[in-house]
């Protein structure tokens, strides 16, 4: 188990490697480059978040806390602020306790979100996961219009272990919903999850579709704890932004799926949606496989992303110490600001030496640049790269199993 999340994090710590380079490079500029606490100071600092992805509310709140914190603990060198920064990022994106509630009750997880950023494969690798606690999962296969989705989700079902249920291809997809639903509550399931149609979030037409799916299973299942899931890809930036507030409008939205983190510059949304929408990131993926979704960890994410010193799980290294005093990078230290270089390499090597040697294994771990991911253009297909070499069969779905 700890093999796995040292692997995890090692993944997330190089798929951010972009991110980081955007930000942090700039970030540190700012703080062992500026000669003190200053109104200047505030507003580079500022720029460099929003232009980071992190968002203009969650960069004010940002700023006021530290600027709270300053005068709190009456620092005065710009290199004392950085902890704090990270400290208040880690703050933002906090995930409640109550957040995974579905894991532990009987359950409907909507997932949704416009075509092209992972849906069905989302739904295949966090059925993976749910399986992976002892719960048992069915899959609805809403999605009837898209050419061979159906194919695919089973295929993710197979891997999963989970059984699935659908209907024939072009099949009205509340029909479809309310099938899976009456197999769900006879076959006492725990979790069903509901794969649905990309649809774009200006489309009304499709938007009114996912109302009527939601009052089937409103109507059919009131017993049931529901969690609407959006999937977004960290890839557009901004724009995932957008496509939350749309669909939050027909959806009471519970939870993000973070998709394709290991190939994005952007992934300063994660703080963006966090903190404007105040809907939590739930799962995060930073790769294709069905172990590559994982449960949002905030603390492990803003260790990443700001290169922190962290043990085999991905937690700050001094923890043993207790201090908490060189957990962030260059914090304590006051070597000539021009000793900085952009890749964060002279700050990790200074941190070996005041917090021990373990992050040599770590820090090797991370690339140049993060993998890219292939077909970009159609992601949800990367699964299935034969779907369009064939047409689509008309065929009825059964139970998968």
């Amino acid at each position: 188990m700890t093999g796995e999340k040292k692997g995890f994090f090692s993944r997330l710590k190089e798929g951010l490697n972009k991110t980081r380079d955007n930000i942090v490079a700039g970030i540190d500029a700012v703080f062992y480059g500026a000669s003190e606490i200053d109104d200047d100071f505030y507003e580079e600092l500022e720029e460099i978040l929003i232009m980071g992805d992190i968002g203009v509310n969650a960069t004010s709140d940002i700023i006021e806390r530290m600027k709270e914190e300053v005068k709190k603990r009456h620092l005065r060198k710009p290199s004392e602020c950085k902890e704090l920064l990270v400290e208040s990022i880690k703050e933002q994106m906090c995930v409640g306790e109550t957040a995974y509630d579905f894991e532990k009750k009987q359950s409907v997880i909507f997932v949704i979100g416009v075509n092209g950023v992972g849906k069905t494969t989302s739904v295949g690798k966090l059925a993976s996961i749910l399986k992976g606690q002892g719960r048992k999962v069915l899959i609805a296969a809403a999605d009837t219009f898209r050419a061979a989705a159906g194919e695919q989700l089973a295929e993710w079902a197979h891997r999963a272990g989970a059984d699935m249920i659908g209907g024939a291809d072009g099949a009205d997809p509340a029909s479809v919903i309310y099938d899976a639903v009456n197999a769900a509550k006879a076959r006492k399931v725990d979790v069903l999850i509901c794969d649905t149609a990309g649809r774009l979030h200006n489309k009304k037409n499709l938007m009114e579709e996912l109302k009527k799916m939601n009052r089937i299973i409103d109507r059919e299942f009131p017993d049931a704890h529901r969690e609407n899931l959006i999937v977004l890809d960290g890839t557009t930036g901004q724009n995932a932004l957008s496509q939350a507030r749309e669909f939050g409008e027909v959806a009471n939205l519970t939870g993000v799926i973070l998709t394709k983190m290991d190939g994005t510059a952007k992934g300063g949304i994660a703080v963006a949606i966090q903190s404007e929408l105040n809907v939590p990131v739930k799962y995060i993926g930073v790769g294709e496989t069905i172990e590559d979704l994982q449960k949002f960890n905030a603390e492990q994410f803003v260790n990443a992303l700001f290169d922190v010193k962290v043990d085999e799980n991905g937690q700050p290294g001094d923890a043993e110490s207790g201090t908490g005093e060189t957990i962030e990078t260059g914090v304590n230290e006051n070597e000539n600001p021009a000793s900085e270089q952009d890749t964060g390499e002279e700050i990790s090597d200074r941190q070996d030496v005041t917090a021990g040697n373990e992050s040599d294994s770590d820090r090797s771990t991370i690339k140049e640049e993060g993998p890219e991911i292939s077909g970009e253009d159609n992601p949800d297909a990367d699964a299935a790269d034969e779907d369009t070499s064939e047409k689509p069969k008309k065929k009825k779905w059964l139970f998968w199993k």
